[in-house]
């Protein structure tokens, strides 16, 4: 989590340890909130999920309320690193080092998340979309330490899926697709969101790509079309992981799958939002 230029915030320290290992930053003091039990609970709050922002992602991905009402979290948070680092870190520090591969940025925008913050000036709320700045950057103030994120339940007739690729179990995806969508009565796509990761700066919500795909009859060819569409939209990075081309074309390749799975899990929409 930020804080000044001379101060960080730790809490599981399973982004920041490795920051400061590698010297990417030094910072002169840390604080440490581990032992702050108040932020580490799971709860329904009327037709939300709220999540502490100390909760470890052992606890999100066994959480019953995750399974019932958020199947794509516990779905996506399988692939979460490794069984030390998912007992360690927290969904907070996630959200907070914004790591362009990492799983719960890109859930938070898949899901239209809120995040709370807080400093000694009061709470702020900012929504997902609003929240990741870039690559290990993000809309918290110097001051301010995540301290909740606020997830709308999935409707009963909502679809969804998600698919990841990384070369080893454990590693940071190459690239990774996440799909909630529900159908109307006329057999027709009536709301779907998309979101990406490993292929920009950030994660990201592919809103051109719903926009292609709203009302319209699910087939196959409307699946190639939405995934030739990725290259007019996405920019990945090359690096010593993979090239963007490869980046891109694991992309599309996802996204067919998993739009598919969604469409055939996915039931006639009555009270979706």
């Amino acid at each position: 989590m930020q804080s000044n230029e001379n101060a960080k915030v730790i809490a599981g320290g399973q982004s920041l340890m490795p920051m400061l290992n590698f010297r990417v930053v030094q910072p002169a003091l840390l604080v440490d909130i581990g032992k702050l039990v108040e932020l580490d609970y799971i709860k329904e709050v009327n037709d939300r999920i709220v999540i502490g922002a100390l909760t470890r992602h052992t606890t999100v991905g066994s959480s019953q309320l995750i399974k019932d009402y958020i199947p794509v979290m516990h779905e996506a948070l399988k692939y979460v690193a490794h069984l030390a680092i998912r007992n360690k870190g927290t969904i907070g520090g996630s959200l907070s080092h914004a790591d362009p591969a990492a799983e719960y940025p890109m859930l938070s925008l898949l899901l239209d998340a809120e995040i709370y913050c807080e400093s000694t000036k009061g709470e702020r709320v900012i929504p997902a979309s609003n929240f990741f700045a870039g690559s290990l950057s993000t809309a918290l103030d110097d001051d301010e330490i995540l301290t909740k994120i606020s997830f709308p339940k999935l409707a009963q007739c909502t679809g969804w899926a998600f698919e990841e690729f990384a070369q080893r179990n454990g590693d940071f995806a190459l690239a990774a697709v996440g799909v909630l969508l529900s159908k109307n009565s006329e057999n027709k796509i009536q709301k779907v969101k998309l979101a990406a990761m490993g292929v920009g700066e950030t994660a990201l919500r592919l809103n051109e790509i719903e926009q292609l795909l709203i009302s319209k009859p699910y087939s196959d060819d409307l699946c190639e079309a939405a995934a030739h569409s990725l290259s007019s939209i996405l920019t990945p990075n090359t690096d010593l992981h993979a090239s963007a081309n490869y980046r891109l074309h694991l992309t599309g390749e996802l996204l067919k799958k998993t739009l598919k799975l969604a469409w055939n899990m996915a039931s006639v929409e009555t009270s979706y939002e």
